[in-house]
């Protein structure tokens, strides 16, 4: 009802658990996918998983009642676009829709919470940490530079002024850096960023 009654945005398919999410996409060919975690059959972050792993898969955008640590991290990692507890308010989900589908990331502020938590949190040797250096050790000096503002939550804008460039440059590297890294949004370029420890 509360998308539904937008004049920008438009319902085009619900599906009833995870198992149908590929099928109804496939079909309806949406921009974002609003996705709960809590469905039957097969849950909301194993269907976002599955689905960003597709080709040309459209932006998620995790809407639960569960803010828990693991879903928040499993759900990003998997590329969600972004993450809001239910009790967010609808034009605050409406914007979000918005936010999602032209690429940036939105969270609820617990979610962010959530977030420092993990980067913060004091590390013994850690596998991720070792590989997201190995990833992060193959990019071009300028490349590293634009993964690292995008690491410390800089806008494209921000970017371009900080590191002498065009907006249009900045996009342009941190799509290369999607490409080289295996990404599938700024999001997971930040959390790569941060699992490396590098900010």
């Amino acid at each position: 009802m509360i998308l539904g009654g937008t004049p920008d945005l438009r319902v085009v398919g619900e599906a009833a658990d995870g198992s149908e999410v590929a099928a109804a996409v496939a079909a309806c060919r949406p921009d974002v996918v609003l996705m709960d975690i809590r469905m039957p059959r097969l849950d909301g972050l194993a269907a976002t998983e599955a689905l960003r792993a597709s080709p040309r898969p459209p932006e998620v955008l995790v809407l639960t009642t569960f803010d828990a640590d693991e879903h928040v991290l499993r759900a990003l990692r998997a590329g969600a676009g972004g993450f809001l507890l239910k009790d967010t308010p609808p034009a605050e989900i409406v914007r979000a829709v918005r936010r999602v589908a032209a690429g940036e990331a939105t969270l609820s502020p617990t979610v962010v919470r959530t977030l420092i938590a993990h980067v913060t949190a004091p590390t013994v040797t850690d596998p991720r940490r070792e590989r997201a250096l190995r990833s992060l050790a193959g990019l071009a000096e300028r490349e590293r530079a634009v993964a690292l503002a995008v690491g410390q939550g800089r806008t494209n804008a921000e970017i371009a002024a900080e590191l002498f460039m065009s907006v249009a440059t900045v996009k342009a590297y941190v799509s290369r850096l999607l490409t080289r890294l295996g990404l599938n949004n700024r999001v997971q370029i930040a959390l790569l960023v941060h699992d490396a420890g590098l900010v």
